[in-house]
């Protein structure tokens, strides 16, 4: 993990080929650039929402909060027992003669029409009224004019259940993470013009309209909180960096990157951005981590510009963090019935540095939620092998080296030459000649083969034969 300084802003691109633990790294750092937060309890929350509120507004907040339990009709002892009500009493410092609030407020806001309440310091606006049984209810022509104050019920309603819910504490990130690819470009990244539905100036009853607006990228908004608060640290992690055109990419921002340019440092630049041209420099509490794929080299080449501005650190493959499978539980000493993954990738990968060169190797996160052999089979089958096969332009006998293959029977190779098995398949059907199925060379295993392309072994995929021991696995050490 990088030590992240308080002053000095961090440019660093993981390197390494597939498989290296390069985006585990940049998912451990947003660790770092993670702040948990004590969660805000119930009492905490209706504090919040009572602070600002009159006794009215309680009030007229206790009948919404029972109507949206479907009861309509409420006696004074439940408003005066409600949470909203002692809440509020508490924040006033009250508690006596709590009765007599509730019933002034009530019968200050009925109707002069109300035939159960006589009150002469009526309001203007009412709100309740009383029927003859002495249960209060919220008048339907004020329902419209506590259209506020049901949006705030609901809003306090809705964090108090994600309250209830969330086991842990909250979490403030201090990061944006972004995947590169062929496609991105300056606009996602720092800013651009793109389409926004906005409604029609004129009347509220058409349909929204599309506009064009600048809107800032993701670094750009990052940076924009990081000058807010300049006593914390913030990161963009970038997932695979080399996939996109990088000096397009960063436009103008690749001057303003450097540990000496950002702003408030000793060489400190500001550029007018391309689209809305104001003024922009990079704050210093900004720090950017990559990953770079090298085994990929039909992505970009990273501009030369940029390698001066980052610290490469080399991620190579750890196959010593890989366990041992046993085959028999009882049998953990019996190295017979162990495969060790590790000494198996080291040993594939020794063989894909000698034909077909270091970036070519594979990583350890391949086998590396691997504990048993089906898991390693599925690894091979699914994963592994067709990787080498694209890498090896399905050169079978690069292939064949590299899974030990060469000197063993067709049954028990990895990889199979297609036309060594059609070979296999003429010789069989001309000692069988009278048996129809052998006529066809294409019937073999149920499909044409060419002569060029690789196979794997069938008994490798049903896990069967010499596939269902270890010693064929321990051959690849």
């Amino acid at each position: 993990m990088p030590d992240i300084s308080p002053y000095i802003p961090t440019n660093i691109i993981y390197t390494g080929v597939a498989g290296t633990g390069k985006t585990y790294r940049l998912l451990q750092i947003a660790k770092q650039y993670t702040d948990d937060l004590p969660r805000v309890n119930d009492e905490q929350l209706l504090a919040q929402l009572l602070q600002s509120l009159s006794w009215r507004d309680v009030v007229c907040l206790i009948f919404l909060d029972f109507k949206s339990k479907k009861q309509d009709l409420i006696k004074v002892p439940e408003i005066i027992n409600h949470e909203f009500f002692l809440s509020k009493a508490a924040q006033n410092a009250r508690d006596k003669n709590l009765s007599n609030t509730a019933w002034s407020v009530l019968q200050m806001h009925t109707p002069s029409s109300s035939q159960t309440v006589s009150y002469k310091n009526r309001a203007s606006q009412a709100y309740f009224d009383k029927d003859p049984s002495g249960a209060w209810y919220l008048l339907p022509e004020s329902i419209d004019l506590l259209g506020d104050l049901a949006q705030q019920l609901a809003e306090f309603q809705q964090v108090q259940r994600e309250n209830s819910s969330q086991k842990q504490e909250f979490r403030q990130q201090r990061f944006s993470m972004v995947s590169f690819h062929q496609a991105y470009g300056y606009e996602e990244f720092v800013e651009g013009i793109r389409p926004v539905m906005t409604a029609s100036e004129h009347t509220t009853n058409s349909a929204p309209q599309m506009n064009y607006a600048i809107q800032d990228g993701a670094f750009l908004k990052l940076c924009q909180r990081a000058a807010n608060d300049p006593e914390q640290r913030y990161a963009i992690l970038i997932d695979e960096i080399n996939r996109a055109n990088v000096s397009r990419v960063f436009g103008e921002l690749l001057s303003l990157i450097e540990a000496d340019k950002r702003a408030g440092m000793a060489n400190a630049m500001t550029v007018n951005l391309a689209y809305s041209g104001r003024p922009f420099s990079v704050p210093a509490n900004v720090d950017i981590y990559a990953t770079m794929n090298t085994q990929d080299h039909s992505l970009a080449p990273l501009d030369m510009a940029l390698r001066r501005r980052f610290r490469f650190i080399d991620c190579p493959p750890e196959p010593e963090l890989l366990p041992m499978i046993y085959l028999n539980q009882g049998l953990e000493a019996d190295n017979s019935a162990t495969i060790d993954l590790a000494k198996l990738l080291a040993g594939l990968n020794k063989r894909i540095a000698q034909t077909l060169g270091l970036d070519a190797q594979l990583g350890h996160a391949f086998l590396w939620s691997v504990d048993s052999l089906e898991q390693l089979q599925t690894a091979l089958i699914e994963q592994i092998i067709p990787q080498l096969a694209q890498a090896a332009s399905g050169q079978i006998t690069i292939l064949q080296y590299i899974f030990q293959d060469e000197q063993q029977p067709i049954c028990a190779q990895f990889i199979q030459d297609s036309q060594a098995l059609m070979n296999d398949a003429n010789n069989l059907a001309n000692a069988n000649s009278s048996n129809s199925m052998f006529t066809d060379p294409h019937a073999f295993l149920g499909q044409p083969m060419s002569a060029s392309s690789y196979k794997i072994n069938a008994d490798l995929i049903n896990n069967t034969a010499e596939f269902a021991k270890p010693f064929v696995y321990q051959r690849l050490y």
